[in-house]
C-alpha cells in the first residue's frame, strides 16, 4: 500500500530532472548554463565569459581565478523551474586538470549532456569524460554549439560520434546553413523551421519565427540552394537515419542530438524542451541493501562535493549532497554512516552558483548544501532508517607530485587548516612521506593548475603564502594488501613508498617502466591505479 508521503515523493520525482554538462574547456559549456539559466526564468540577463574583469561574470564561475581566467574550476549546482519541472543542473570544470571534480558530479547525476564545438568536433577531454558516463551507464545528449561560425558538416560530425564512441546518433533538430548563412533549425518533432534573428551576443531570449515544413513562405525566407540542400539532407536523414527509440536513450547507447549556438541563443529552448521529454527522471541507486527506490519513504543521500569558503565573509564549508530517496526536511536528525553519529541538518541551502536561500524541504534529485563542521568526507552516505551506504566515489591515479612548503613558521595553523579544508573537499590529493622528520604535506594533482589553484587559495582564503617543490614522479599506485603486503614483498627498487590522508601505502614510480619492472618482480603485490573508497561501499565497475 502506497502511503501520502510515497505518492507525494513520486509526484516529486516525476517532475524532477537532472544533468552535468561535460565538455572540453571552450566548448561553451558555462554560456550553455548561463542560456538554460535564462529560460528558466533564473537570471534575466546572460553573462558570456570572457577573461576580462570589467565583463559581468557568469553566475556559474563564482572563484575570483575562476573570473580571471574566463574558465571553470570548480562544479557548481544551479536549481531552477521551467516548463512545470524542477531541474538541477550540475554545472562541471571542462579543464583537464580538474577532471576529478567531474567525476565526482557525474556520480550525482542522472543524465549527461555532451557539448561539442562544431569546428572541432571530438575533443580528448569530453571522450574521457563519456567513459565515465558510459561506465555508470548515463543517457547522454549531444549539443553541437558555436554554428554561426564556420564548423564541421553536421553529418561528418554525427559520424564522428557513432564511429569513435560507438554510440548511435538521433538528429533531434537540423541546422539550415552555417557560419555567416547560419539561418535556424528544423524541429523534426513538430515539422517545423525556426528561422532566428541575431539578438544582441543572445544576453537575452532570442525572438524566432517558427514556420511549418510545408509552408510556401520558406522559399522566400531562404536562399535556393541553402533551402535545396536542406531539403535533400532532411531525405538522406530520413531514409538512411538512425530510428528514435527512448529505451536506448536511456540505456546510454542512443545519444539525441541537437544544433545551436549558446552565445546567440539558437537551438537553446528547443533543446530544453525537448531534453525534458526524454531525459531520465531520478531513479533507482545503488546501496549496501541493493537497489533503493527514490520513493523508498526513509531519507537517505550521499556527499559527492565539498566546497569550503563559498562565502569568503562566512570562511564556511559546504557538504554537497545528492538525495537519493525520500523527503528531506529542514532540522531532521539522520544517521551518518561512516561514523555511525547522528547529525541535525539544521540549515540547509538551496545552491545557485554562489547565491543560496535557505531550503525547507527536497526531493530525491535535489542537490542541497549543508554546513560542513568537519564531519563530512566525499562519498559519505546519511540516512534514516535501516543503515544503509550509496557507492564511494573513488580518487583517479595522480601524475604530478610536489612538497609544499610553508615559508612563515608563525602561520603554521592557518597553513594546517588551509591544507586539510582542501584536502578534504578533493581539490588536490595529499600525501605524506613515511619519514616522521618530514611533515610537508605532498600534493598529488592530475594537472599542473591544481597545484596553481591550491597556492592562490591558501593565498586568498587562508593568508599563507607557499612554496612548491616538484618531485620526480609521474605514477602512483595504491597497495591492494596495505602495509602488510608491502612488507611481505620485501625490498622494492626505482620506487618510494608515501602515505595518503588515510595513512594507507601508496607507492610512487618515476614512469610507467619503473612500475611495470617491480610489477613483473612482485606478481604478488597487487597495486592499483584508483585509490580505496575510503567512504561508503566499493562500487561495482572499479
Amino acid at each position: 500500500m502506497t502511503t501520502d508521503l510515497q505518492t507525494e515523493i513520486a509526484t516529486a520525482v516525476d517532475q524532477r530532472r537532472n544533468f552535468a554538462i561535460i565538455s572540453h574547456p571552450d566548448a561553451g559549456k558555462t554560456t550553455l548554463t548561463e542560456k538554460l539559466l535564462l529560460y528558466g526564468g533564473a537570471i534575466h540577463e546572460a553573462g558570456a565569459v570572457k577573461a576580462k574583469r570589467a565583463q559581468r561574470h557568469a553566475t556559474s564561475d563564482w572563484m575570483e581565478m575562476e573570473q580571471q581566467r574566463g574558465i571553470s574550476i570548480t562544479s557548481t549546482v544551479l536549481q531552477f523551474d521551467y516548463s512545470g519541472y524542477t531541474i538541477n543542473l550540475l554545472d562541471t570544470p571542462g579543464h583537464q586538470d580538474f577532471s576529478e571534480d567531474t567525476y565526482r558530479t557525474l556520480a550525482a547525476a542522472d543524465n549527461a549532456v555532451m557539448l561539442e564545438d562544431a569546428a572541432k568536433g571530438l575533443e580528448p577531454q569530453t571522450r574521457k569524460l563519456f567513459e565515465v558516463c558510459r561506465m555508470r551507464g548515463i543517457p547522454i545528449f549531444t549539443f553541437f554549439n558555436k554554428l554561426d561560425r564556420p564548423g564541421r558538416d553536421p553529418l561528418e560530425l554525427m559520424d564522428e560520434i557513432e564511429q569513435e564512441l560507438g554510440l548511435q546518433t538521433y538528429p533531434v533538430n537540423w541546422p539550415i546553413g552555417m557560419g555567416d548563412r547560419f539561418k535556424g533549425v528544423y524541429d523534426r518533432r513538430k515539422k517545423q523551421i525556426h528561422l532566428f534573428e541575431r539578438t544582441a551576443h543572445g544576453s537575452r531570449e532570442a525572438k524566432d519565427t517558427v514556420i511549418d515544413l510545408g509552408d510556401p513562405r520558406i522559399e522566400d525566407l531562404l536562399e535556393q540552394d541553402l533551402y535545396y540542400q536542406f531539403k535533400e539532407e532532411l531525405e538522406l536523414l530520413e531514409a538512411a537515419g538512425t530510428e528514435f527509440d527512448l529505451a536506448q536513450v536511456h540505456a546510454g547507447k542512443l545519444t539525441p542530438v541537437f544544433f545551436g549556438s549558446a552565445m546567440t541563443n539558437f537551438g537553446v529552448e528547443l533543446f530544453l524542451e525537448s531534453f525534458l521529454d526524454y531525459a531520465l527522471k531520478p531513479g533507482s541507486r545503488r546501496s549496501s541493501q541493493g537497489d533503493i527506490d527514490p520513493t523508498y519513504p526513509e531519507f537517505s543521500g550521499f556527499v559527492f562535493k565539498l566546497q569550503a569558503n563559498m562565502d569568503p565573509k562566512h570562511r564556511d564549508r559546504i557538504a554537497f549532497v545528492r538525495v537519493c530517496s525520500g523527503k528531506f526536511e529542514k532540522d531532521m536528525v539522520v544517521s551518518h554512516a561512516r561514523t555511525g553519529k547522528t547529525v541535525r541538518l539544521s540549515h540547509p541551502q538551496k545552491l545557485f552558483g554562489q547565491g543560496r536561500q535557505s531550503l525547507d524541504e527536497a526531493y530525491p534529485g535535489d542537490v542541497i548544501g549543508l554546513n560542513n563542521p568537519g564531519m563530512f568526507a566525499i562519498g559519505d552516505t546519511i540516512y534514516n532508517g535501516k543503515k544503509l551506504e550509496y557507492e564511494g566515489i573513488p580518487s583517479f591515479s595522480p601524475e604530478l607530485f610536489a612538497y609544499l612548503r610553508n615559508p612563515n613558521p608563525s602561520k603554521f595553523k592557518q597553513f594546517q587548516k588551509g591544507v586539510n579544508e582542501l584536502r578534504e573537499e578533493g581539490a588536490v590529493q595529499i600525501m605524506y612521506s613515511t619519514d616522521e622528520s618530514k611533515r610537508e604535506p605532498i600534493l598529488a594533482a592530475v594537472g599542473q593548475l591544481q597545484f596553481e589553484v591550491v597556492q592562490f587559495r591558501l593565498r586568498n582564503e587562508y593568508n599563507v603564502e607557499s612554496l612548491l617543490d616538484p618531485l620526480p614522479y609521474s605514477v602512483a599506485r595504491w597497495v591492494g594488501g596495505g602495509w602488510e603486503a608491502l612488507e611481505k614483498a620485501g625490498r622494492l627498487f626505482n620506487t618510494v613508498t608515501v602515505k595518503d590522508s588515510w595513512g594507507r601505502p601508496v607507492l610512487l614510480f618515476k614512469n610507467e617502466w619503473n612500475c611495470q619492472q617491480v610489477e613483473a618482480e612482485h606478481p604478488a603485490l597487487d597495486l592499483r591505479a584508483i585509490a580505496p573508497i575510503a567512504s561508503g561501499q566499493e562500487p561495482a565497475a572499479v
